[in-house]
């Protein structure tokens, strides 16, 4: 093959050495604008697990990379005045100059054409060529050149940041977070040869503007970050080198190939620094091609370059995604600044959720025990110890002190209910009511989740009226037969464990009267029944046009959530949730997609509120004052003209100063064309958000999938209980086996279940 690699960075450089050892009668050829020792930036740094890839791809490389190498296990955090060190991570450092130096000579000495201080004008030079490599970096010429064919598109960042290196030698990778009058600035360093580190400072860009440092060289932002930064550089100076501010540029492409192009590294994607390098990226790029063409060999350069798309797409789509929420930490690391420093740090670890309360376990236990315990000493939410019942066994209930678990188990106090711990099954419909009435299937759904010992569970959506439900075997709480119903749930739970039970009120406004799931959710046909909402707009095509509601169907609905909210005591509920979220009655007055009013009941957040904070004060004022409410919001409608954050923000501010007790936090629901970024934990960032800004305590959903998601959610201040839906459909008993697995003996279980109990405790 005869090979052409546009750009002389690592990507074409690693390419062509693994091409050439594939096979040495290939024809490579490097071409680069610069010199060869030109380099923009100072060191690179990599993981024990990337560099384990390289000793696979090609050892001689390897070696000589180990070599120059510089290592660390050390993450050094410079917050509020103090030092915290984490370690047992694993880093190694090197000069980029160094690095490049390292594959030229690899690159000679496998025969590859090195051609440097060349320009590239147009791809035809190389009609030739069997494989045009496009690696000419994120302002790549290639790309562009081809954009309608490959699509791409770029995500600016809300940060500037500038690259400098210091003389000196940092003892491990050095995050400082550090205001003055003009704001936040922080710093992301690492040591990478024996006397010199990368020193990266960044600054939202208001921060940057306020600064002059929009307005600064070279020499006079050297001088501004030197005197801001100098008790923590201790006499070392800083060095430039090209070292501008930026924006931080997320580059994606539809299509990474066209005809025998073929983008990679930076031209083809970025990831933001926080995450990693975009070195490692690239390298790893290289060899995802080389073994391509090992695999599907050269005949068909087609089907190699798909193929190549195809491996290595889905794992730069997840890094991406967690460099995404890496960089929005550091976009937004003034909220996470109200956090004490120890779980500032464990946030600041934990942000991308790649590392995970058990992973940072593995690395740094004594780390993670501090966190434990502080999280157990200083949450203003915590009980010293829960009862448990014994459930009919003899004896006397067991009091189990709560110091140092992992933070998922310890319990939870709001108003004078007591949850065991953080644990709570989400409000998930059933569609398996009978005019309403719940049924033999609830008592089973509910009770065996209670018995898998979680600390909180919601009944599923229970409609204030017939014809606020969803679908005709939806839950309902507006007859007195169904209280009686209910109360034979609640019953069972509170005789047999020591879980506490929640109910959530709804109306299902203009998404109502439509036909259970696995029929299709779709409008009923016959048996329809009339729809509400704040403005006249069917939620999608072919579905009903709601009726506006008038000031009589407003004092109407509330009345009927007041009347459900009475019947709900009665029944002997725990707790009450208002389900404010997903498109349904409440939620729709709260978005501005759906709600088009201009009377009071409309237009800023504050009158789109309106109506739920009339609903919810009069239900407040029914409902027993030592037991708690929560509500459910959507926090974002995942749609443009949506939700967004100030919204959120401002809306939970309301419902604090009205007396909610604790956010439900969610997202979506309200129109059919959203378009969620979905992954782990997707929606924990808007509790996260509202729970700092608002300063009312949260529950979080989305995606959490197992207790050691949980617990890095908890112990990073990101919520207050973790609501698991899917999760606990596929295992009911997700606590007990949580327990299992992490060794808490307090769990609680039923006497009649102590035979598969662990043999942890006397009596088991």
């Amino acid at each position: 093959m005869k090979i052409v690699s546009v750009g002389g960075g690592p990507a074409g450089l690693y390419f062509a050495i693994l091409m050439k050892r594939l096979d040495a009668s290939h024809e490579v050829a490097v071409i680069e604008r610069n010199r060869p020792d030109d380099t923009f930036g100072w060191g690179v740094v990599f993981s024990d697990e990337t560099l384990g890839l390289f000793e696979q791809a090609d050892p001689e490389s390897h070696r000589a990379i180990l070599e120059r190498f510089s290592y660390w296990e050390e993450i050094d955090v410079f917050v509020r005045g103090e030092r915290l060190r984490s370690t047992g991570h694993g880093f190694c450092g090197v000069s980029r100059r160094a690095f490049l130096n390292i594959l030229q000579q690899r690159c000679e000495a496998l025969g590859v054409r090195l051609s440097y201080e060349t320009e590239v004008a147009e791809l035809a030079a190389f009609g030739d060529a069997d494989l045009i490599l496009a690696a000419d970096g994120a302002n790549s010429r290639v790309r562009e050149s081809l954009a309608h064919h490959l699509r791409p598109s770029i995500e600016w960042g809300r940060c500037r940041f500038c690259w400098l290196g210091a003389d000196f030698r940092l003892p491990a990778f050095t995050f400082i977070f550090k205001e003055n009058d003009h704001g936040l600035f922080q710093v992301h360093a690492y040591p990478f040869d024996r006397d010199r580190s990368t020193f990266i400072v960044e600054c939202r860009e208001e921060v940057w503007k306020r600064a002059a440092l929009d307005r600064a060289d070279e020499a006079a932002t050297i001088e501004y970050v030197q005197e801001l930064f100098g008790e923590e550089l201790g006499g070392g100076r800083l060095l430039s080198n090209r070292s501008i501010w930026r924006a931080f540029p997320t580059i994606r492409n539809e299509r990474w190939h066209h005809g025998n192009v073929v983008l990679m590294g930076d031209a083809a994607h970025t990831a933001h620094f926080s995450i990693g390098s975009g070195t490692k990226l690239a390298m790893e790029d290289a060899i995802a091609l080389a073994e391509a063409f090992r695999v599907h060999g050269s005949a068909d350069v087609a089907r190699v370059l798909q193929a190549y798309q195809e491996a290595r797409g889905p794992e730069v789509a997840r890094l991406q995604a967690a460099a995404r929420v890496s960089r929005e930490w550091f976009e937004n690391s003034s909220r996470y600044l109200r956090l004490p420093p120890l779980p500032f740090v464990f946030s600041l670890l934990t942000r991308s959720m790649r590392i995970t309360h058990d992973n940072l376990k593995r690395r740094d236990p004594e780390l993670v025990e501090r966190v434990a315990r502080y999280f157990a000493d200083s949450n203003p939410h915590r009980a010293a110890c829960v009862p448990v019942p014994p459930a009919g066994a003899a004896g006397e209930p067991e009091r189990v002190e709560r110091t140092a678990l992992p933070p998922l188990f310890q319990p939870f106090r709001l108003r004078d209910l007591t949850l065991a711990n953080r644990l709570v099954v989400s409000p998930m419909c059933q569609y398996a009511c009978e005019d309403g009435t719940p049924t033999d299937w609830h008592l089973v759904h509910l009770g065996s989740r209670a018995i898998g010992g979680a600390g909180l569970v919601f009944a599923e959506a229970t409609h204030v009226s017939p014809e606020g439900r969803i679908s005709p075997g939806c839950a309902g709480i507006y007859k007195p037969e169904h209280v009686a119903a209910w109360k034979r749930v609640v019953d069972y739970v509170h005789r047999y464990t020591p879980a506490r039970i929640g109910l959530q009120l709804a109306h299902a406004g203009r998404k109502g009267s439509c036909t259970r799931p696995w029929q299709g959710n779709r409008p009923l046909e016959t048996g329809a029944w009339p729809l509400l909402a704040p403005s006249a707009l069917p939620f999608a095509a072919g579905w009903p046009t709601p009726r506006a509601m008038e000031r009589d169907d407003m004092a109407h609905v509330r009345a009927e959530f007041v009347r459900a909210a009475q019947m709900a005591a009665e029944a002997g509920f725990d707790m009450l949730e208002l389900h404010m979220a997903h498109g349904y009655l409440l939620a729709t007055f709260i978005s501005p997609l759906t709600n088009r009013r201009s009377d009071e009941y409309g237009g800023c957040v504050e009158n789109r509120m309106r109506l739920p904070l009339e609903v919810f004060d009069a239900v407040r004022a029914v409902w027993p004052a030592a037991k708690p409410i929560s509500v459910r919001i959507s926090a974002t409608d995942w749609a443009p003209g949506g939700l967004g954050s100030d919204d959120r923000v401002a809306l939970a501010r309301l419902l604090k100063v009205h007396g909610c007790d604790i956010v439900d936090v969610s997202g979506g629901g309200t129109v059919p064309g959203q378009q969620p970024v979905y992954g782990r934990m997707f929606q924990v960032q808007f509790s996260d958000e509202i729970r700092l800004e608002a300063g009312i305590p949260t529950m979080t959903v989305g995606n959490i999938q197992d207790a050691d998601q949980c617990h890095t959610i908890l112990a990073a201040g990101r919520a207050d209980l973790c609501v698991l839906a899917r999760a606990h459909l596929a295992d009911p008993y997700l606590m007990l086996h949580a327990a299992a697995q992490y060794g808490h003996d307090g769990q609680y279980w039923p006497p009649q279940y102590w035979p598969a109990r662990p043999r942890t405790r006397k009596g088991g």
